[in-house]
């Protein structure tokens, strides 16, 4: 699909996705409570493409529905089906009593809906690398939550920046980027390197504390610097960069690094 502007991809060098096992040595200081927790986990250990039922059925759920609207829909129903639940920032310039209801679903369905096949395959693969943690921290029922609340707060943040303009945004990319957000509060352990098959057993940091670790302060210089490429024009692996919604990368990744705690069950003590 051409012309919309959608949440893709972004530039993360393949060295910040090793996984590492959780080496006694390499644990951060825990309170006893948190230890037992810690080593409960390291018994029940799971297998690296182990990924929870929920995010399979997100995964599902996005390919279903580009079928829908690519393969099943004439070309007119097509057109309606997107406009129906893709997110545009100027329906908010009218009273919302003078339109219909699409103002209320759209900043959640955008997310659900891709522009091409390697739109979605692109957002399945950071979706399943950064969303396993998560979701095996916090559970399904706040997963789902999650994503509501950050796909809105993504949408409403690329709006700010576009208010009144007819673009239609689409793509659960600024979803992922919450993901990676909330991934930097707590799965990147202090030895280097991104622990996803273990990292939802570390110990939550804080905001500043999250930036005393030298891995989650190189992997958001590195997605910041990939989406401000995006911003100024330049295409990042055959990308149209004009196509990429950036900014609501943005407001996504904020969403989840700034809030994650607010969504995170395990009352550790931040370090």
């Amino acid at each position: 699909m051409r012309g919309f502007s959608s949440p893709e991809r972004c530039c993360i060098p393949d060295s910040l996705l090793m996984t590492e096992g959780l080496a006694m040595d390499d644990r951060p200081d825990m309170a006893p409570e948190e230890d037992a927790f810690a080593q409960n986990g390291r018994r029940e250990r799971q297998p690296v493409f182990n990924m929870p039922g929920i995010l399979l059925a997100s995964m599902v759920l996005l390919a279903t529905l580009y079928i829908v609207q690519e393969y099943l829909l004439s070309a007119d129903a097509q057109a309606e089906f997107i406009v129906t639940l893709a997110f545009t920032p100027i329906r908010y310039i009218f009273p919302l009593s003078e339109q219909g209801y699409e103002w209320l679903w759209t900043p959640v369905t955008y997310s659900l809906l891709h522009g091409s096949v390697e739109h979605i395959a692109f957002n399945a693969l950071w979706l399943a690398a950064f969303g396993t943690p998560v979701v095996r921290r916090i559970g399904a029922v706040r997963y789902v939550i999650f994503w509501v609340l950050s796909a809105a707060a993504a949408a409403f943040f690329h709006a700010g920046l576009h208010w009144g303009e007819e673009t239609l945004l689409i793509g659960a990319s600024g979803v992922v980027s919450a993901l990676m957000g909330a991934s930097c509060r707590f799965a990147f352990p202090d030895g280097g390197g991104y622990d996803r098959t273990h990292g939802h057993l570390y110990p939550r940091q804080s905001i500043l504390g999250a930036f005393s670790n030298r891995t989650v302060v190189i992997f958001t210089a590195m997605w910041f610097l990939g989406n401000i490429l995006v911003a100024v024009g330049l295409p990042l692996i055959g990308s149209n960069a004009g196509d990429i919604a950036w900014d609501a990368h943005i407001g996504g990744f904020l969403f989840g690094f700034l809030l994650f705690s607010l969504f995170d069950p395990i009352r550790y003590r931040e370090l």
